[in-house]
């Protein structure tokens, strides 16, 4: 297994102690990078710990769950994504690449955005096997090849058409993500190439939300991270960077979604604060 998949963006705070959690984020095999960015795996033993709350900046991506009883497959979360960990349990899931799902299924993934569906009811009665065999296996870290060489095999058996339009949209992602002068979606424009209506239209399809949107959230993970600093940068050359007019409207977008403003959020990650207001009592 290839387990350099990259550090994670979008986690807003510390995690539990390893002693208590464990989080494995391994790359697909090279003729699935396509369509999966990875696989990841969590596993928690809170017995005797207070309960976490575990809250992330979601990404432009498709999930795939697998969890005894909760298996589901989840298109992009606009706000952040929140779920409590207590006890002892695990999740094993599939990641897409944005644009990565449809061809799998070949309806719009903006029809997912904001909702959970149960597998089957996108890919058959197979979704159901695979999920049995899934969940079928150990829970610690010594099964996890085993889980995707299951996953895989049922990827590949599903192996979509060629779809010009996944590299381009893959493309346009890649670009907001690493192009830090992508700041609003006229920037994805070029001469000769698709215009505004149908960026828009593709990224509907494909993605889920609009070119806007993955602008903003891919920023946002950017000032989360900078925002973690020692010393923090000043808020409004941050905003500048992030392509904002002014510094209110940075505070503002970012209070909405994390639900702090950026200086408030600092200080917690400063000061460690984050920890304590995820044991349960904002959950």
């Amino acid at each position: 297994m290839e387990s350099n998949a990259g550090k994670p963006r979008g986690v807003l705070y510390s995690r539990p102690d390893s002693r208590h959690f464990e989080h494995v984020r391994v790359l697909p095999a090279e003729d699935l990078r396509p369509w999966v960015e990875h696989f990841w795996a969590v596993r928690w033993d809170l017995r005797g710990q207070p309960p976490y709350l575990q809250q992330t900046l979601s990404h432009p991506s498709v999930h795939w769950a697998f969890q005894d009883g909760t298996s589901r497959i989840g298109g992009v979360d606009r706000g952040r994504f929140s779920i409590t960990l207590e006890g002892l349990g695990g999740v094993f899931a599939i990641k897409f690449r944005p644009g990565g799902f449809f061809p799998f299924v070949g309806t719009p993934v903006s029809a997912l955005t904001q909702r959970t569906v149960p597998p089957a009811s996108l890919l058959g009665p197979a979704a159901r096997e695979l999920e049995a065999a899934i969940l079928a296996t150990d829970v610690t870290r010594d099964a996890d090849a085993e889980r995707i060489a299951l996953a895989e095999a049922f990827l590949r058996a599903h192996r979509p058409a060629p779809d010009p339009n996944v590299g381009w949209v893959q493309a346009m992602v890649t670009r907001i993500l690493e192009d830090r002068a992508v700041t609003k979606v006229e920037d994805l424009l070029t001469p000769g190439g698709p215009g505004l209506r149908t960026l828009q239209r593709l990224f509907n399809r494909y993605v889920g939300v609009s070119p806007k949107w993955v602008i903003q959230r891919y920023r946002l993970h950017e000032a989360a991270e900078r925002l973690r600093e020692t010393p923090p940068p000043e808020l409004a050359r941050l905003a500048l960077e992030l392509g904002y007019f002014d510094q209110a409207h940075f505070i503002r977008d970012f209070r909405r979604i994390v639900g702090h403003t950026p200086a408030g959020y600092a200080r917690r990650a400063a000061h460690g604060a984050d920890a304590q207001d995820m044991r349960g009592r904002n959950g």
